[in-house]
């Protein structure tokens, strides 16, 4: 009986609870703001064109809009071909380079509106580059209609009339170019040579490094005031070398800490703001392999990382005899992109352009270096007050 009591009792309580749970049930409120996790807030993706200067934003802007085509025809500086100067458009290159046949038989007047149209029917705006040096090298000024007389060396002007002549006639030489449509000249020469037998001695300076860094130093500042692009050459510099690689290879066996010395010009006229280096033919052992100094990614590599210079490197003329004797007039103008130019100056551009575009299809350039070239040509332009940036 007691057993039996026993269970009755737990039957009622079980059964009361039960009962209870029936009924509504409170449940138990969810926790307040107080202690509630927020979730961090959500950070906004940075646009890569925030860190961009006005200037890169511009460039990159006009590179949008360009095929891989276009790109690469901006790439080269070609030699205006007489008669066919429609190719520029064509070819969309990036500038025409001029001699004295395109100045000989024109007038001041009519050799700007040459220019203009030049410019007028490209789809980027054109550099027009001549080689304007003084002394052995004068494009334009040896004609009368342009110059009474031509334009004396920089080695003899600083005899007559020490720097200040140097900078006086630098000015009045940049204001000539500009106003024959002209924005680039190709000079000044670096090279520092001291023998009268070497191939570089009447277009250098004459003198040591830090007379020649000085003189290139106002002749940069003068024509870069102007509104006039230079052209610093012809790096790492020709020294006392006798050969001319206009008409065969060329070899300086100089040791490599020589250059150390032959690059204080280019360090000087980087310095006073020129855009573009030169690069020579010549091949240099010692710099680490057996290709001409353009085709050479150590020199190149020299250049940016030892030196400093974020500017646009530039082949000399492919078309001299130390590259074309040597090198497929194709294969040399896809090795000097290889190499690490930005613009290669040339005469057979309309075989180049193709073989520049078919290694690039072939996956042996890479479109980021044609990008990096382009954008460093494209600055430069805008540098030169040839794109506006508004």
């Amino acid at each position: 009986m007691k057993i039996k009591s026993f269970l009755a009792v737990l039957l009622c309580l079980f059964t009361l609870t039960s009962c209870g749970a029936v009924g509504k049930v409170d449940l138990p409120e969810k926790p307040g703001n107080e202690h509630e996790v927020e979730e961090p807030p959500q950070k906004e993706t940075p646009d890569p064109q925030d860190d961009m200067t006005p200037q890169e934003k511009k460039a990159r802007e006009i590179m949008a809009g360009l095929t891989a085509e276009e790109k690469i025809g901006q790439l080269f500086l070609v030699r205006c071909p007489t008669g066919q100067e429609d190719k520029a458009a064509q070819y969309n290159v990036g500038g025409y380079i001029l001699f004295a046949r395109d100045f000989e038989n024109r007038t001041p007047e009519q050799m700007a509106a040459v220019t203009a149209g030049y410019q007028s029917s490209a789809k980027v705006p054109m550099i027009i580059a001549v080689d304007e040096e003084g002394g052995t090298v004068t494009r334009i000024s040896r004609f009368k209609q342009y110059r009474s007389q031509p334009f004396k060396s920089p080695r003899d002007l600083y005899r007559e009339g020490g720097y200040q002549l140097l900078s006086d006639t630098a000015v009045e030489k940049a204001r000539l170019l500009k106003s024959l449509g002209v924005n680039v000249n190709m000079g000044p020469v670096c090279d520092i040579s001291f023998e009268k037998s070497a191939f570089m001695y009447k277009r250098s300076f004459g003198l040591g490094a830090d007379e020649t860094a000085r003189y290139v130093s106002a002749e940069v500042s003068a024509a870069e005031g102007e509104g006039i692009g230079t052209v610093l050459k012809h790096y790492p510099g020709y020294g006392d070398l006798a050969g001319d690689s206009h008409i065969g290879a060329t070899r300086d066996e100089r040791a490599i800490d020589t250059f150390d010395y032959d690059e204080i010009p280019f360090r000087a006229g980087i310095e006073a703001g020129s855009g573009c280096v030169l690069v020579c033919h010549n091949i240099i052992p010692s710099m680490g392999d057996e290709l001409p100094a353009s085709l050479s990614p150590s020199v190149h590599k020299r250049l940016r990382e030892k030196v400093g210079f974020e500017g646009v490197i530039m082949t000399d003329d492919l078309y001299m005899d130390a590259i074309s004797k040597s090198y497929d007039t194709g294969e040399a103008a896809v090795m000097a992109i290889q190499a690490g130019n930005d613009m290669i100056c040339c005469t057979e551009f309309e075989s180049q352009i193709p073989a520049v575009i078919r290694a690039y299809r072939q996956g042996r350039i890479s479109g980021e270096t044609i990008d990096e070239a382009l954008l460093r040509v494209l600055l430069w332009k805008i540098e030169l007050g040839l794109i506006s940036v508004s």
